[in-house]
């Protein structure tokens, strides 16, 4: 398999996190013969999560989906698969980093988000927490965004001041690509 082309399946994974069970799914994909093009982990709370996408022909995708569900209760996962197909790229004019900061506040994720779905903008990538310092609760996120081709990238930054001054959340933009 050397493109993308082939058959996909998004998986998702999660469960109680322990040592071993990176290793068994991998494992488990590569034994069906599926080849893994993206994946992401994360510890939320004390639970494990694992997204992968994979690609095959359809006979290691039909392994896989078979497979599974069998594997996923030896392992107490709950997992979920979808079949999909390679990503569109859609007209944009660039990419773009994110990263915010400020006091704990409830709803600023939201208020960021819906401002970049007004605005058009597809984000990519978001990460999110929450830490201790100076005896506050503090937030930070980091979003991957592309912007299209028709978006005035200036006038979006001058409204997303407006929109960080309300959230009281310090920002810094990067061009990635």
């Amino acid at each position: 398999m050397t493109t993308f082309t082939s058959h996909q399946l998004v998986l998702t994974a999660i469960g109680e996190d322990r040592s071993g069970i990176v290793s068994e799914l991998t494992q488990l994909v590569s034994e069906c013969n599926c080849n893994i093009i993206d994946s992401r982990i994360a510890i939320l709370g004390n639970e494990f999560t694992f997204t992968m996408l994979l690609s095959g022909d359809i006979a290691a995708i039909s392994r896989v989906e078979h497979t599974l569900p069998s594997k996923s209760m030896e392992l107490g996962l709950l997992t979920m698969m979808k079949r999909t197909s390679s990503h569109t790229e859609n007209n944009f004019s660039a990419g773009y980093t994110l990263e915010y900061t400020g006091i704990d506040t409830q709803g600023t994720l939201s208020r960021v988000t819906r401002f970049f779905a007004e605005q058009n903008i597809s984000i990519c990538s978001l990460k999110s927490d929450t830490f201790e310092e100076d005896n506050e609760l503090r937030m930070r996120c980091e979003l991957e965004f592309n912007t299209p081709s028709e978006l005035d990238f200036e006038q979006f930054k001058v409204k997303f001041e407006e929109l960080s001054s309300i959230s009281n959340v310090h920002y810094v933009f990067r061009r990635i690509r």
